[in-house]
């Protein structure tokens, strides 16, 4: 099994990468779609469906899929652009993707929340739909966003697309005990390991660049949080905290005998930083998705600014542990909140944080797993149930908490020797289980918890 570093962390947009960057992808790869066809195209439109069309706008699915079929992709989202590109579509009821000319599109009529027809394959469905000229569909495929801002056409996953086919990589562990047994074989840490498989389908010089620039984009966001204030867009009214919370921290740098909880602050306050961003839709990085994006980079920084001894050279380290451990969670259970609810992303994203963070201080790949296991073991049962479909309560909040565990479950972690009685693989196949049980008010439909009990106005 072999998914890429660059894989698991995706720049991209926010609010969601599975309800945002997910369709813009879909939209993209279905414009592929069209300019290969032989047919002559006059319109397109598109349908959501399941947990795409119940929290569809408050995460802002509408508007990526817009977006998209109008040529932008997350990778190179320009903000300006594409305000003046949704004006333009709005007034004029065309887009004009690439290679394409005019298509008939009116936002109004050919973007569809479909609030009936759930689709099998995954709980965030949508169908695009290119027409001729009389409006009869005559190219349609089927996508489903599964998280993270992967995307499969209905086929791909049923073909189990979803898993990797490409060349053998050196070490293609499956399970985290075949992990650790190829660790103890090869005398490798797991970022070893895991370095020697990118490499295997790419270069060093590649890995080393790529992985410096998925920090930097990590910490620029976290800067970005810190230093901008203000009401969230969506209607709830949610106002902007990490700053006045960061400013008061260096404030309370110069005062004696600080309280030992402050330190909790500071890790909540670096998460709550990029979330922020995120929920504003601004530029982030799934980790290993947008809703829990906050965890791992507010981990490192909490490692590069407070643990003595640390270097932001061991980023690559940190990064490709991560990747190995999201890699082994969404192979055997899901990194989507619309399918096995917020334990797959927040839990997901502590688990790679607590182990990231452990082998950076030295962590036997034994003490590696164990720091895994113990930060999504105390996530398991954890609900998605976003107020008003919006990314921000309580997903801003809960990925400081989930920075916070991550960090513990390292500690933990390192002041034993690796022996523990849960696997990290028993936790994993658990929080699948609990999943699959899981009610699906409770996976994103913002249909059950916190967003039926709290006012959505």
């Amino acid at each position: 099994m072999f998914l890429s570093v660059f894989d698991m962390f995706k720049v991209g947009i926010g609010p969601s990468s599975s309800h945002t960057m997910g369709p813009m992808v879909a939209a993209a790869r279905f414009l592929d779609e069209m300019r290969a066809s032989p047919f002559e195209f006059h319109g397109v439109k598109a349908s959501l469906h399941g947990s795409l069309a119940f929290t569809g706008v408050g995460h802002a699915t509408d508007r990526a899929t817009i977006l998209g079929l109008a040529g932008f992709q997350p990778e190179t989202y320009d903000d300006v652009k594409a305000e003046e590109a949704l004006t333009a579509i709005n007034a004029e009821k065309v887009v004009r993707p690439e290679g394409l000319g005019d298509l008939r599109f009116d936002p109004k009529t050919d973007m569809i929340f479909d609030y009936d027809l759930v689709l099998e394959g995954h709980a965030n469905g949508m169908i695009l739909m290119a027409t001729d000229a009389q409006g009869d569909v005559i190219l349609k495929q089927v996508y489903y966003s599964v998280g993270g801002g992967f995307v499969l056409t209905e086929q791909e996953l049923a073909d189990g697309k979803d898993t990797d086919d490409g060349a053998p990589v050196p070490f293609p562990f499956h399970s985290a005990a075949e992990m650790l047994k190829m660790a103890n074989s090869s005398g490798k840490s797991i970022a070893g390991m895991k370095r020697a498989n990118e490499i295997s389908r790419g270069c060093e010089q590649s890995l080393a660049r790529g992985t410096a620039r998925l920090w930097q984009v990590m910490n620029d966001c976290i800067e970005r949080g810190l230093e901008r204030d203000g009401i969230l867009p969506g209607g709830l009214n949610v106002r902007r905290r990490a700053k006045g919370i960061h400013d008061s921290l260096i404030a309370e740098r110069g005062m004696n005998q600080p309280a030992p909880h402050t330190i909790n602050d500071w890790m909540i306050v670096y998460a709550m930083a990029v979330n922020e961003e995120n929920a504003a839709g601004g530029q982030v990085v799934t980790a290993p998705t947008n809703g829990a994006a906050g965890v791992l980079p507010a981990t490192f920084r909490y490692y590069l600014d407070h643990v003595p001894g640390a270097a932001p050279s061991h980023v690559e380290d940190f990064l490709l542990t991560a990747a190995a451990i999201g890699g082994l969670v969404k192979y055997n259970a899901s990194i989507s909140g619309a399918e096995a609810g917020c334990q797959a992303e927040v839990g997901s994203a502590a688990a790679m944080a607590a182990a990231a963070l452990c082998a950076v201080m030295g962590g036997t790949p034994e003490q590696v797993e164990n720091a895994a296991e113990i930060a999504l073991e105390h996530h398991l049962g954890m609900t998605c149930d976003p107020v008003k479909g919006l990314v921000q309560v309580p997903c801003i909040e809960r990925n400081g908490l989930g920075a916070i565990k991550a960090v513990s479950a390292a500690s933990l972690a390192l002041r034993g020797d690796g022996q523990h009685f849960v696997p990290l693989d028993s936790v994993i196949e658990t929080m699948r289980q609990t999943g699959q049980d899981m009610h699906e008010r409770y996976k994103e439909t913002s249909l059950g918890g916190l967003a039926v009990n709290i006012p959505n106005c």
